[in-house]
């Protein structure tokens, strides 16, 4: 049975709150991937001791000063209880020190599968609860119903695999659908959804899309949401904060642009951490004119 969300609990919503974070804090979304190669390069042992030395030498250096983070959950839940538990702590902190959460868990399934997974991450005392989650909507996307639902409740968010980054992503993203007639793409009948769940919100809706910001040129796609447009892809994987009006056009303003191993890499220095993050930020906001 899904919990009640509690009327104790009650958070303006995401895209308010977000809406303020990047206003007030630049533009920019903290990748927190700590994958073994990264641990490494830290100095530190793929193992429980060094996932928490790293994980919260970020939170430290960075909560304060960056607008919203994106643990990748796969990175801790491959430590088992004792991983997840050290996400758990890290979610708290991060929020506390008034960071945004997204976790990065590209959650997806049907009925009451899809509602303990919603209950996992966007219910209000739940040990991972994060202001916002990544899901896949390729179970259809009124499979995402008990996400969306909650997510609303509480105050969440959702950011919705859209047009995402890698090669693969093109054969169902792109792909025509043959009973629609206006023979729009996956990737643009879930992008109309969350127009959709936006109309009418403001300063922008809460429900928002997984956008590569390496793809080029998106012109063919409507990206004006009224949400925001989580944008993978800056650093090391080759795009540049220059790249972000080209790609996003009149949505740039509401890309949350992520990076992750191009600020992770100057770790375990603190004082690195925070510069990387200060010039990203700069650079992002200069590009987008924010």
């Amino acid at each position: 049975m899904t919990r009640e969300v509690t009327s104790e609990v009650t958070l303006e919503p995401f895209g308010t709150r977000l809406r303020r974070a990047m206003d007030e804090r630049g533009p920019l979304c903290v990748g927190i991937d700590p994958h073994a190669a990264l641990l490494d390069s830290w100095g530190l042992a793929d193992d429980i001791a060094g996932l928490e030395r790293f994980t919260y030498t970020v939170v430290e250096a960075l909560a304060g000063t960056v607008a919203v983070f994106k643990p990748q959950a796969a990175f801790f839940e491959r430590f088992g209880s004792r991983g997840v538990a050290v996400l758990e702590r890290a979610t708290a902190d991060l929020r506390t020190a008034g960071g945004l959460v997204v976790m990065d868990a590209k959650r997806g399934d049907i009925g009451s599968t899809m509602a303990a997974y919603a209950e996992a991450f966007l219910r209000p005392g739940a040990p991972l609860f994060s202001d916002a989650l990544t899901v896949s909507p390729y179970l259809g996307y009124g499979s995402l119903k008990p996400a969306v639902d909650l997510a609303r409740a509480s105050g969440a968010g959702l950011f919705v695999l859209a047009l995402t980054s890698n090669p693969e992503g093109a054969e169902v993203q792109r792909a025509v659908r043959a009973d629609d007639p206006e023979r729009r793409t996956i990737g643009a009948t879930m992008l109309a959804h969350l127009a959709e769940e936006n109309a009418g919100e403001t300063p922008m809706g809460s429900f928002g899309a997984v956008v590569g910001a390496t793809l080029g040129d998106l012109s063919a796609f409507d990206l004006g949401i009224n949400g925001p447009l989580l944008a993978p892809g800056i650093g090391a994987q080759g795009a540049t904060p220059a790249d972000l009006p080209k790609v996003f056009g009149a949505a740039v303003g509401n890309v949350v642009p992520n990076v992750s191993r191009a600020v992770l890499k100057e770790g375990p220095d603190a004082g690195a951490l925070r510069g990387a993050a200060e010039r990203y930020a700069n650079e992002i906001r200069e590009a987008v004119g924010g």
